[in-house]
């Protein structure tokens, strides 16, 4: 394996028994993941749902705040993670939702979390192994840390971060559209690099070269506090997954967008 957090899925199938392996399949008003997981998935992967287990319910946190810890706690132990095993996540959204996992992962202390690059669509049509039915792992060992890994920043601290990134699409950045908040807009002073910025035609992650480029265009670089939102706090981990992959530490803001609005004296930019 590499020292990155992506893993290919020829990686991946070299090391399925020395892995566990977490399917975070998930996408907004699409078809439920477990359906999907128990059709076919990794052979030994564990289904997570990311609104029951990598997310509390929404309120003046945003649509996913951050999940309880204990709770997470027990979710990723009925998925098998244990401290000293190394875990692959995967989705079959371009790994915007295996990014929550991941990030929450490491935020919480796991030593060893990959990403699967190109995700359940690259694993089936590279024509690697696929169990169906559900899963059946050994319960895990794995401890919410005391000590957090991966910086945060909350709404008092957003806007003294040097670059402020905005994940979502561009229309919604500049407030030409929003589908899903009831305010459009941004936080002032952000910029936008859309979670498509960090892929490439195949839908895998550009190379950490390409990565520190489109980051270091809207100054964001090693140097400097660096920070990410998105609509409601799962999207912007896929550009601080893209960032780590870069060599750019980043925080995360949980409440994104979606928990900026719940206070109507926030200011609001457009365009």
């Amino acid at each position: 394996m590499t020292d990155g957090p992506l893993i290919s899925t020829d990686q991946l199938a070299a090391s399925l028994g020395d892995v566990t392996v977490l399917d975070v399949r998930y996408l907004m008003g699409g078809p439920p993941g477990r359906e999907l997981h128990e059709a076919g998935h990794v052979p030994g992967a564990a289904y997570v749902d990311l609104d029951e287990d990598l997310a509390d319910p929404p309120g003046a946190g945003g649509r996913h705040p951050l999940p309880d810890e204990r709770r997470f706690e027990q979710a990723m132990r009925r998925a098998g993670v244990r401290a000293d095993r190394r875990v692959v996540v995967y989705d079959d959204w371009q790994g915007r939702a295996a990014a929550r996992a991941w990030w929450l992962l490491k935020h919480h202390g796991h030593p060893d979390v990959r990403v699967l690059d190109g995700g359940w669509t690259a694993w089936e049509e590279e024509g690697h192994p696929v169990e169906t039915g559900e899963a059946s792992v050994e319960t895990g060992d794995f401890a919410v840390g005391t000590d957090k890994r991966m910086p945060v920043v909350h709404a008092d601290d957003v806007l003294d971060v040097d670059v402020l990134i905005d994940a979502r699409a561009p229309e919604r950045f500049r407030g030409e559209t929003e589908p899903v908040d009831a305010v459009a807009g941004h936080v002032p002073g952000a910029v936008n690099v859309p979670t498509t910025d960090n892929l490439d035609a195949h839908g895998r992650f550009r190379s950490p070269d390409e990565l520190y480029a489109t980051y270091a265009r809207v100054g964001a670089t090693a140097t400097g506090s660096v920070a990410a939102y998105c609509g409601s706090g799962v999207t912007a981990a896929h550009d601080v997954l893209a960032m780590a992959a870069a060599g750019i530490e980043a925080a995360l803001y949980p409440g994104s967008w979606s928990g900026w609005i719940t206070d109507s004296s926030r200011p609001v930019e457009t365009g």
